[in-house]
């Protein structure tokens, strides 16, 4: 799953920075936790593209690119949005 959001992303933000951690380990046992190690992440970005939107507009976003994601179980993303690094 991993390797599929950071494509997406990749693909449909040409982002200048991207950073995607898989966090399921923090989380076993937790809601959202169904056994596969791939539920909840965190990312990272820096893209122009995100540059002009509010924090709540980039999340959803976001949100809507890695909705098929959502669907196959992902349960959790933690998303920060960094405007220079």
């Amino acid at each position: 799953m991993k390797k599929r959001i950071e494509e997406n992303l990749r693909e449909n933000l040409r982002p200048r920075f991207l950073e995607v951690k898989n966090n399921s380990q923090l989380h076993a046992g937790h809601l959202g936790d169904d056994g596969s190690g791939e539920t909840h992440f965190a990312i990272v970005i820096g893209a122009e593209e995100l540059g002009g939107m509010s924090k709540i507009a980039a999340h959803r976003k976001i949100n809507q690119l890695l909705k098929e994601e959502f669907g196959k179980g992902l349960h959790a993303l933690e998303v920060r949005i960094v405007e220079s690094f």
